[in-house]
C-alpha cells in the first residue's frame, strides 16, 4: 500500500513538471484585460526560469510597455527603470539584478504572439525585457530567443498604446502597465 501510495505521488510529481507553464499579464490603460502566455521551457529554459523567477518575485508588476512599434511589437519588462513613479525616460534600458542570459536561439519563428527577448547588440545580454509580436518578424528569426507564445488576449496585445514612429517607437505620455504578473501552470 505504502509502495502504490509512493508511486501516486511520484506520478503527480511527474506530471506536474511536465505540465505547461505559462504567465498571466494584466494590462491597464489604452489596452484593459488579460494576455495568456505559453513559455517554452524545451525551446529556451534559461530564460523561461528567468522570466518565472521575475514575475514569481512579482518584479513584473507595474512595469509599462515603454516601446511599442504599430505593425511589429509591444517591449516591456524592464523591471530597472520601467516603474510607474520612476524615471521612464530611461525605461529600455534596464535590467534586473540577475546577470545576462547566453541566447537560446531556436527554429521557432517571430509570428503573430510569440514572445521573444529583448537584448542589446550582444546576443548573450538579454535579461528581463521582453518583446510580444503584432505581425510576422521573419528577420528576427535565429536572431533574438523566443520564449513563448500568447494563447488568449491578442485584442488586449493589439490595444496597448502605441509609441511614435520618430522615436522609435517610444511611448509617450502614459503608458499601458503591466499591473500583475502571475506564473500559470
Amino acid at each position: 500500500m505504502l509502495r502504490n501510495l509512493l508511486a501516486g505521488v511520484a506520478l503527480s510529481v511527474l506530471a506536474g513538471a511536465a505540465g505547461a507553464v505559462g504567465l498571466e499579464i494584466d494590462v491597464q490603460g489604452e489596452a484593459n484585460g488579460t494576455i495568456k502566455i505559453e513559455l517554452l521551457p524545451d525551446a529556451a529554459p534559461q530564460h523561461v526560469e528567468r522570466l518565472t523567477t521575475l514575475a514569481s518575485e512579482g518584479q513584473y508588476d507595474g512595469v509599462v510597455f515603454h516601446r511599442v512599434i504599430d505593425g511589429f511589437m509591444a517591449q516591456t519588462g524592464d523591471v530597472q527603470y520601467g516603474r510607474i513613479g520612476g524615471d521612464l525616460r530611461r525605461a529600455g534600458t534596464g535590467r534586473s539584478s540577475l546577470p545576462n542570459l547566453p541566447a537560446e536561439f531556436s527554429d521557432i519563428p517571430f509570428e503573430r504572439g510569440v514572445v521573444g527577448m529583448a537584448r542589446a547588440q550582444d546576443p548573450n545580454s538579454a535579461n528581463s525585457q521582453f518583446f510580444i509580436m503584432f505581425a510576422p518578424g521573419d528577420f528576427l528569426n535565429g536572431q533574438y530567443t523566443v520564449v513563448g507564445r500568447v494563447t488568449e488576449g491578442l485584442e488586449v496585445l493589439d490595444a496597448i498604446k502605441k509609441g511614435s514612429s520618430a522615436a522609435n517607437g517610444a511611448v509617450e505620455g502614459a503608458p499601458d502597465i503591466m499591473t500583475t504578473v502571475r506564473v500559470t501552470e
